[in-house]
């Protein structure tokens, strides 16, 4: 029996559904919060369940997941479209076997989830589903899950890319500052904000990039050489656009050049309001969402094909849109006690200007185990990883870089990010993780030797 296939029968004996594994780590941090944090009240138990409740309904993480879903959503939208979808089918039809799938999955993956993380997991979701569907249609034995695992390598990469939460807030005006009022750091010696040109666009995650872009496709390539076939039984993916009787004020539904002028209207606000952030790299999330609203309306041609498109892409939001309540509560425990801040304290502890960048890489992989939000992660991590770098003497975009990086590379093995994926591909989250977690060991030997050598 080969390692992955020892790692599918285990994970088919052990591992439960996405939602059952967010429901065990709130248990498991009530009970580590209970015996480790520092609190010795009588009332300790009480005070966690009142973080938890705090965490669940907190204003500012329930904005910032509705920023996520938007992104996730509007991506999948723009994928629906006729144009991306086109662009999908052709790309499709160059399926030989195996290993030409993966490869052409995971490098077209990769390409589209640096732009946008949403629209990257959307695109690998619906490209490994295609496939699959071509595979199926023309008789071409293929490895599904191997091919479903090369459609969720986005998340590898996102967090250094275009749409990355922690650089893209990091470059928000007074956003140092902000995050650093309740340290150590003397505010006047902080940057305003720390440019995307200097992390996301700087040479060496570019470089970094590049690796990850070759190495992931080449690596799954030999693994895909020794995958057996697996069967497959999918109907063809898609979803209605077949109108009825169109009659008075809903033929402005299906306007052609309503929808554009509205879409070109969204396009035109875009540049007045982040056209200048836009020419120097410098994005926000909300920048992102808005031009792939103007995006998803001018390319569906209408509202009514914009909204059936909206119908199906809400269907893969269900899973996270329940499960983002129950990290938020597992934050609100881990930040309250000052959990996320011992984990953190005790890797800079043993740092020094060389080894911080690669601890914190660790400590955040770590965090994203417990709280699989890269936004959320960096608003209670950040501070901690910005304040240590300066009193280190390291770079402050090296040090949200590695941060980056370490949250990005365990949602290989944090399947909460995958639910979409599965939800199109009708893949188990068991089936695709022996694959996965390769390439999170693949992953994180690039990263290291990228955080020594720049």
């Amino acid at each position: 029996m080969n390692f992955t296939k020892a790692i599918e029968t285990t994970f088919k004996k052990v591992l439960p559904s996405p939602f059952t594994i967010a429901v065990l780590l709130t248990i498991f941090t009530f009970i580590i919060s209970f015996f480790f944090t520092k609190e010795n009240t009588v009332n300790h138990l009480s005070n966690l369940a009142s973080y938890w409740e705090k965490g669940i309904w907190s204003s500012k993480l329930l904005v910032f997941a509705y920023q996520m879903i938007l992104i996730l959503v509007l991506g999948h939208v723009l994928v629906l479209s006729k144009p991306i979808d086109k662009l999908i089918t052709r790309l499709v039809t160059h399926t030989k076997s195996t290993t030409t799938a993966v490869v052409l999955v995971s490098f077209s993956t990769i390409l589209v989830a640096f732009i946008n993380w949403g629209l990257g997991l959307i695109f690998g979701a619906i490209m490994a589903r295609k496939v699959a569907e071509y595979a199926q249609q023309n008789n071409i034995a293929i490895n599904y899950p191997i091919i479903g695992a090369a459609g969720y390598v986005g998340l590898m990469v996102w967090h250094s890319g275009i749409s990355g939460s922690a650089p893209l807030d990091a470059a928000g005006s007074g956003r140092i500052r902000e995050l650093l009022t309740n340290t150590s750091i003397n505010s006047t010696s902080l940057p305003n904000a720390i440019d995307t040109s200097s992390t996301i666009f700087s040479y060496w995650n570019l470089i970094i990039f590049g690796v990850i872009l070759f190495a992931v496709p080449t690596f799954l390539f030999f693994l895909a050489k020794k995958a057996k076939p697996t069967p497959i039984n999918l109907p063809t993916y898609q979803y209605s656009l077949k109108p009825t009787n169109v009659n008075g004020a809903e033929k402005l539904d299906h306007s052609k050049v309503f929808s554009l002028i509205f879409g070109i209207i969204i396009l035109l606000v875009f540049c007045l309001q982040y056209g200048a952030n836009a020419l120097q790299l410098n994005f926000t999330l909300n920048a992102i969402n808005f031009l792939m609203l103007g995006l998803a309306i001018i390319f569906h041609g209408s509202f009514y094909s914009f909204l059936k498109a909206l119908e199906e892409a809400i269907k893969g939001t269900s899973g996270i849109l329940i499960q983002f309540p129950l990290y938020f509560g597992i934050m609100g425990i881990m930040t309250s006690t000052g959990m996320v801040s011992e984990i953190s304290d005790y890797f800079i502890a043993i740092s020094n200007e060389t080894t911080l960048p690669i601890l914190t890489f660790f400590s955040a992989g770590l965090v994203n185990i417990f709280v699989p939000s890269g936004g959320g992660q960096w608003v209670i991590q950040g501070p901690i990883v910005l304040e240590s770098a300066i009193k280190l003497g390291v770079s402050l975009p090296k040090a949200v870089m590695a941060l980056a990086y370490g949250d990005q590379i365990t949602n290989m093995l944090q399947p909460f990010w995958a639910l979409p994926l599965l939800g199109i591909t009708k893949l188990k989250a068991r089936e695709i993780l022996p694959y996965t977690i390769l390439l999170m060991l693949l992953g994180t030997i690039i990263y290291i030797v990228g955080l020594l050598i720049f």
